[in-house]
């Protein structure tokens, strides 16, 4: 197939979605502290989104004839994220999070978005641009989150 490349990138995106979306449920119902109430909501609205995002890539994948994983165990095979430590503290688990969405923007930015144009793909150039500025976001709001710290 001619786009297996880019098939093969949103399956790992997919992956590290999914995991993303296990790790901020795990911080939701584990985050303890001062700031219990505004981080254990914001995890929760985090999730939400991915939850939503996941179903785009996956539906994404399905456009343009390919089968998106399925299974927990793909996805940890395919996944570049660390899954969660135990005992995180509220500093680690922002910092993680900071990583991760970091990670993955590099990866969008390097090696989704122009196996997209490769393709001429507009639409999925455009599911990647978005996914992109929603994880820029994040990345933003937690680290102006510490600078109070």
């Amino acid at each position: 197939m001619e786009n297996q490349k880019l098939i093969n990138f949103l399956n790992q995106l997919l992956s590290n979605y999914v995991v993303l979306y296990i790790k901020l449920h795990r911080y939701h119902w584990f985050i303890q502290g001062r700031h219990f109430f505004l981080l254990h909501e914001k995890f929760e609205e985090m999730y939400k989104v991915i939850a939503s995002d996941i179903d785009e890539i996956a539906e994404r994948i399905l456009m343009i004839d390919g089968k998106p994983l399925a299974t927990m165990v793909k996805y940890l095979k395919e996944t570049t994220l660390v899954e969660a430590n135990a005992d995180d503290k509220e500093n680690e688990i922002i910092a993680q999070l900071i990583e991760d969405f970091e990670q993955m923007i590099a990866e969008i930015h390097q090696a989704g978005i122009p196996l997209s144009e490769e393709q001429n793909d507009d639409p999925t150039f455009d599911l990647l641009a978005t996914l992109q500025g929603k994880l820029e976001k994040y990345v933003w709001m937690l680290k102006s989150y510490l600078a109070f710290e």
